[in-house]
């Protein structure tokens, strides 16, 4: 078993598109369109499966914006250098909630950056990564 995607309703996907794109760098995989039962789906990743995990943007028919809830916590994605991902985050636009340093109770270095609609995504430095 692994896992294959992670959903998250957005309030306007060409928004929700353009962060995890021109921000996080991932690509536009592909998108669906289902008039019938007003929702659209775009998937978003770093690659395709089976060999990568991707991203489900779900926008439902007019659905503005959503409450996060307090059950959700965050997206991981790993960074070679997570002080020079924060720089180009906000080169791009994007909104750094926590700077780059070691998380609490350890030496890991991490950061967060916030989408769009409000979801946390932790950036966390592994070397072996690609950079954003």
């Amino acid at each position: 078993m692994r896992i294959l995607h992670t959903m998250l309703r957005v309030g306007h996907l060409q928004r929700a598109i353009d962060f995890y794109t021109d921000v996080l760098g991932m690509k536009l995989l592909r998108t669906s369109d289902n008039p019938e039962y007003k929702y659209t789906l775009a998937f978003v990743g770093y690659g395709n499966n089976p060999d990568h995990a991707e991203l489900e943007l779900t926008y439902n028919y007019g659905v503005d914006h959503y409450d996060l809830g307090t059950a959700y916590g965050h997206i991981a994605i790993a960074v070679p250098d997570v002080a020079k991902a924060c720089e180009a985050v906000r080169a791009r636009g994007g909104n750094v909630t926590r700077e780059a340093g070691p998380v609490k109770g350890g030496k890991t270095v991490i950061a967060f950056v916030q989408d769009p609609d409000g979801y946390k995504i932790e950036l966390i430095e592994r070397q072996s990564e690609v950079t954003l």
